[in-house]
């Protein structure tokens, strides 16, 4: 089992704090393994014993009467027998509806208690939370695995372009990679994504139409990278038959995001210095439900190596954003700690001074000192006028940033 470390110090701090501890992130991208990962730490560095550890998967069929919430807060609250810290660990609480009420009452009524929970849905948590425990929680957000755990986890030579190749390809979601046949990697991730439509989106959400939502979301994944235009979706579906309002598109836009198979990433005005709310564009959370959702043959060379910088970038704890310029755009400005860095990403650039001078030239009306990359698969190092080049498998495997 791959310790997520990068996680699990994040979190370490807040093991005995009255904060609740929410972990979301999409289904299967090892929330329940850090789950068990912080409550074997808590036996070995706490000595806490399994008496008081109340660990509760909503997935499990034995928990199926807790799906009551009054039935769920009455079973831990039997639980807690003495003054001692009890751990309780939520797995998949959005399955449990008005649970919001269960974790204000324990709150409120039991002193010696830290709670942890997990969601596969980030908007319904931060809603229904947010009017009960304002300022009582900290959110850490849980993404399928980055390219260096993914090549701690499997062993691979993480320099191997097959390697880099097959995660760009077939994602992070870590059960996948206990298959090696192609067909059942397909087959596993196609049951991620139906068990995400039937149970964060159908169900919870009440989209009615899933043939409609699909084709939506194929359309995102095969503009990926490119600005996001209502119209274009629109006539795209219409050819495909199928007609919807603007007000149906964006809340079927959103519901995607809320099951978190998507992100939105806004454009930050550089020379403003500020927000834009317009032409926004949007990244797949797992590179391995793109493959399956897409139509085109060239999709993993202009888009991927993008969606995998963005999704690294988050990973690293960056607030991400397009760049715009004076004169056009910079694919990626990430913010940490009050500074900046900037990043063009392409495929590769040797022997295409156009391409060179492309990237390189994206960062010329930017004024400011702050580091400027650019990322391909090029061997060579083209740095040049303080821009920096790295190789795009180094950076993943770097601890630099």
């Amino acid at each position: 089992m791959l310790l997520r470390e990068d996680y699990l110090s994040k979190i370490r701090g807040f093991y005995d704090s009255n904060l609740i501890k929410i972990l979301v992130g999409i289904r299967r991208c090892g929330k329940s393994v850090i789950l068990s990962q912080i409550k074997d730490e808590l036996k070995e560095q706490r000595k806490a014993d399994e008496n008081h550890i109340i660990f509760i998967n909503f997935e499990f069929i034995e928990y199926e009467e807790l799906l009551d919430y009054k039935k769920l807060n009455k079973y831990i609250k039997d639980k807690i027998q003495d003054s001692k810290m009890y751990y309780l660990f939520l797995d998949e609480i959005q399955n449990v509806n008005q649970f919001e009420k269960v974790i204000n009452s324990l709150r409120a009524s039991v002193n010696n208690i830290s709670i942890f929970l997990t969601g596969s849905n980030s908007k319904m948590l931060s809603d229904e939370l947010s009017s009960v425990l304002s300022g009582r929680y900290v959110l850490f957000n849980i993404n399928p695995l980055s390219y260096k755990e993914y090549i701690a986890l499997t062993n691979k030579d993480g320099k191997d372009i097959n390697t880099f190749w097959d995660y760009a390809k077939w994602g992070g979601l870590p059960n996948r990679c206990e298959f090696t046949d192609e067909s059942d990697i397909k087959n596993y991730l196609h049951s991620v994504y139906d068990s995400i439509i039937l149970r964060d989106v159908v169900k919870r959400l009440n989209i009615k139409d899933t043939i409609l939502f699909d084709k939506i979301l194929q359309y995102l994944i095969e503009t990926t990278g490119r600005e996001f235009s209502a119209e274009n979706i629109t006539k795209y579906l219409n050819k495909e038959n199928k007609n919807i309002s603007n007000e149906t598109l964006y809340n079927y836009i959103d519901a995607l995001c809320k099951a978190l198979i998507i992100k939105k990433v806004y454009r930050y005005d550089i020379a403003g210095k500020g927000v834009l709310k317009t032409l926004n564009k949007y990244y797949v959370t797992d590179l391995g439900i793109a493959q399956i959702k897409n139509n085109n043959p060239e999709f993993r060379k202009y888009v991927v190596l993008e969606n995998i910088v963005y999704n690294e970038l988050i990973n690293r704890n960056y607030e991400v954003y397009i760049g715009k310029t004076k004169n056009g755009e910079v694919d990626f400005l990430a913010k940490k700690e009050g500074s900046i860095k900037y990043f063009q990403v392409t495929y590769e650039m040797k022997d295409n001074n156009n391409t060179i001078e492309r990237e390189f030239g994206a960062f010329k009306s930017i004024e400011d000192n702050y580091p400027k990359y650019v990322l391909s698969l090029d061997q060579i190092d083209l740095s040049r006028d303080g821009i920096i080049h790295l190789n795009l498998i180094d950076f993943l495997l770097s601890n630099e940033f």
